[in-house]
């Protein structure tokens, strides 16, 4: 299986950029991961976030591969256990599915369409994270589903 999140702009926060390099080293060990950085949209005033939104949306989209399973982080989406987490790629990797693609937003999150479209809506939990921090949550997540897969002590 391949895992794509591709991210909107490099990650800004050194602490945050180690530790999404600290786990994506970790995650190659069990799973093709590429991590394409896009270009991102500088924002504008306040008249824009819906067109910074769709611009974004955009560069997403044409960031994905035809046939990749996409799920889009949003706070309207399933909150999973770990375990969950774990038994929900187990799945997808048996029905076949071979790249899953996390969509995860920019400053303002994603475009509602974006969302609508996705395969999968997922939220790493209800409370609002920077869409960096979110980076490293998904990544430690997928790591820690793998490690439980793979039966290793990571996860405790």
């Amino acid at each position: 299986m391949k895992c794509v999140v591709p991210l909107l702009g490099r990650t800004r926060e050194a602490y945050l950029a180690a530790g999404i390099d600290d786990f994506a080293a970790r995650l190659v060990r069990h799973v093709q991961l590429d991590l394409p950085v896009l270009r991102e949209r500088r924002r504008g005033g306040r008249e824009e976030p819906d067109r910074q939104k769709r611009e974004e949306a955009l560069a997403l989209r044409q960031s994905l591969s035809g046939g990749a399973k996409v799920v889009a982080l949003d706070l309207s989406g399933k909150e999973l256990s770990s375990e969950g987490f774990a038994e929900l790629i187990t799945r997808w990797e048996e029905q076949g599915v071979r790249e899953v693609a996390f969509l995860i937003g920019g400053p303002l999150g994603l475009a509602a369409d974006l969302v609508a479209e996705a395969d999968y809506v997922l939220a790493l939990s209800r409370m609002t994270f920077t869409h960096e921090m979110a980076r490293l949550l998904l990544l430690e997540q997928l790591y820690r589903a793998f490690a439980i897969r793979s039966g290793t002590g990571y996860h405790k």
